[in-house]
């Protein structure tokens, strides 16, 4: 099995996500053996932000460092375990909602689209939208 940033490459449409990583150096903390949980925006939903809003995160590595830090949990919190609860802890240091209802799981205003995808080290949820912390949505 591969880890968190090898899968994430291997599945093809996780390219914008793995370069805004290694702009901020969080591909090592990917590639280390603790236990993550990533929540992966689609190339598609980087592509789906506001025009320029990429480029411009690109250019500001700490607000970049901060909304990649948001997209991991320490842990590996699977499907089963995001029916119980409704809230976990980010890399970033604040909080992602967890919603469930008619089967379909949420990270805040995410959805997502599929569960459980294993690594050597954690798993990986893949969503539909860039999540952001509060603190950088508020500027």
């Amino acid at each position: 099995m591969a880890d968190l940033v090898e899968t994430a490459i291997n599945a093809g449409n996780f390219n914008t996500l793995v370069k805004a990583a290694t702009a901020v150096n969080l591909i090592e903390i990917l590639k280390s053996p603790g236990s993550f949980t990533l929540f992966a925006p689609t190339d598609e939903a980087f592509a789906n932000l506001i025009e320029g809003t990429l480029d411009s995160l690109l250019k500001d590595i700490p607000k970049l460092q901060k909304i990649v830090a948001y997209h991991i949990v320490s842990g590996d919190v699977r499907s089963d375990d995001l029916l119980e609860i409704n809230e976990a802890e980010t890399l970033e240091g604040s909080i992602v909602a967890i919603e469930s209802a008619d089967g379909k799981i949420k990270v805040n205003s995410a959805n997502i689209l599929k569960t459980d995808i294993l690594t050597d080290n954690g798993v990986i949820h893949i969503i539909d939208a860039v999540l952001m912390p509060a603190m950088v949505a508020g500027r």
